[in-house]
């Protein structure tokens, strides 16, 4: 591997040589221009090729991260937990928590990257009972030696060992864990005095600063800097995804490590990265600290997080469903179901209805409304403002409680049905039938019984099997239903008709183009 990388980094040179050769040529030549152009009496100094401006800016350039470093390195520790599980549930703790090289890149986000493992657990035959070992980062926000990780670094450890940046090496307990952010909190007893970090007040800004620091392959101690290089982004995670992304490199064994801002507080958790080849790319994700203070806070009191709970499936309003629906913007969140006896269907909000702000803050999308909600007490009330069949109205409403194996839906798939149209609407490109009249589809609603693949519902996902209940805002129970609502959606110049479809997966909303 060394060769290899060797060679061909030989071969790089090779070919870069005269790249490089012919760039500091321009460059040179720029130089003699810029010094022809000046004036004969002029000294040339480095400071006579510098604006003004130029040189304030380079005054007020740092000159490197060491006071910063000095200052935020002793409150960052290294986590080693040890895990004694028997063969199966080793390996199921294996397949959830490697990198898989023939995982797709986006698999490669990969919440795991912060473990490693002794040999011979790759391919290797497996004893009964064997220890796993995994190491992550974390760092103390209190001197009483409270830390924070990621769960997924203390995830089923029988023992949590810290060690801190003078090499001490401390036994620590998980206080608590949140599986939906990835965080955990853990307590170092002992000492009233450790160094520790804050989170920080404001938001990071793209562009800006960030230091990592942590144990990457073990290597504890380890300071990488970067910028902030996007906010908001979502890796497929869960509905609550949020994350900070920077390009501070970070590798297996950063996971639960903070990044600084220039003021030495805490921006964000590293908990991901995505890479191709299992290492650092530059791009890596952070939960942010408004996420983190909130869910650290519950998990101090009580030692688990509890959310508030709207109870409604939902999903993204798209431009063709803000069409059929006559908005004027394709954002909010459209409701496929409410959840029977949740708050939302107590409150009176029903399936179609599009929340669109909740207590005056605007909703940009079905993600945004579960992370809104989420950040709430169970019994706060809240008051939705939602599109009610054209019209707008405010909802004031309790949120319950969120089960322990329930979340808030936000499902941002594509659709993934296949088309569907009745005899006698070629605008769809379906067969349908009364589902009365086809066994197993219920009695609400026609089936879909054949779609054309060329059609406009075929290119929406909807797929043979699958029961259409609404259409355009109206319930449905047979083919003439179906022709009326979409002439009816035709001759009020929509350029797309709104579906309620029922699979075997879920009840989801469809935006079929009128051809």
């Amino acid at each position: 591997m060394i060769d290899r990388v060797n060679s061909d980094t030989s071969s790089a040179r090779k070919i870069l040589r005269p790249r490089r050769l012919a760039l500091l040529g321009t460059v040179a030549a720029l130089g003699v221009a810029v010094l022809a152009a000046s004036p004969a009496s002029t000294s040339f100094g480095v400071a006579s090729l510098i604006s003004p401006a130029q040189a304030a800016e380079s005054a007020a350039t740092p000159p490197g991260f060491g006071d910063l470093v000095s200052k935020v390195k002793p409150a960052v520790i290294s986590v080693r937990v040890k895990i004694d599980q028997d063969d199966d549930k080793s390996a199921m703790l294996q397949q959830n928590r490697m990198d898989q090289d023939e995982d797709a890149p986006l698999d490669q986000f990969s919440r795991q990257f912060g473990f490693r493992f002794p040999g011979g657990m790759n391919g290797m035959p497996r004893q009964h009972h064997q220890t796993i070992t995994g190491e992550g980062s974390g760092f103390f926000i209190s001197a009483d030696g409270y830390a924070v990780t990621n769960n997924h670094v203390v995830d089923h450890a029988q023992s949590v060992q810290v060690t801190t940046d003078d090499g001490t090496i401390y036994t620590a307990k998980v206080v608590g864990t949140d599986p939906k952010t990835d965080l955990a909190l853990i307590k170092v007893e002992g000492k009233k005095d450790f160094p520790f970090v804050k989170f920080a007040d404001q938001k990071a800004r793209i562009g800006d600063w960030v230091v990592a620091v942590g144990n990457p392959f073990g290597l504890g101690g380890t300071v990488t800097a970067g910028i902030v290089s996007a906010n908001g982004r979502d890796i497929g995670n869960g509905p609550y995804d949020d994350f900070i992304q920077i390009d501070a490199p970070i590798n297996k064994g950063n996971s639960g490590g903070p990044a600084f801002d220039m003021n030495g507080n805490v921006i964000g958790v590293n908990t991901a990265i995505f890479s191709p080849s299992g290492g650092s790319v530059g791009i890596g994700f952070d939960i942010p600290a408004s996420t983190a203070k909130l869910v650290v806070a519950q998990l101090k009191d009580k030692g688990a997080v509890t959310r508030g709970w709207l109870g409604v499936q939902v999903q993204p309003v798209t431009a063709d469903i803000a069409d059929s629906l006559g908005l004027k913007a394709a954002r909010g969140a459209i409701v496929d179901s409410p959840q029977e006896g949740s708050p939302a269907a107590k409150a009176g909000i029903e399936a179609g209805d599009v929340i669109t702000a909740v207590n005056g803050s605007a909703i940009k999308d079905s993600r945004d409304l579960a992370r809104t909600i989420a950040t709430l007490a169970p019994g706060t009330s809240v008051k939705l403002d939602v599109v009610h069949k054209g019209d707008s109205r405010t909802v004031t409403l309790a949120l319950g409680e969120l089960p322990n194996e329930r979340q808030a839906k936000a499902d941002d798939k594509a659709d993934d049905g296949k088309a569907q149209q009745a005899p006698g609407t070629p605008r769809l490109g379906l067969s349908l039938a009364p589902a009365g009249d086809v066994q197993g589809a219920g009695q609400k609603g026609v089936v879909v019984t054949e779609v054309d693949p060329q059609g406009p519902a075929a290119q929406r996902g909807i797929q043979t099997g699958d029961v259409i209940l609404n259409v355009g805002g109206k319930d449905v129970a047979n083919v003439g239903d179906v022709r009326a609502e979409l002439a009816q959606a035709k001759s009020s110049g929509k350029n797309s008709v709104l579906l309620r479809v029922k699979s075997a997966q879920a009840t989801r909303f469809v935006a079929v183009p009128l051809a």
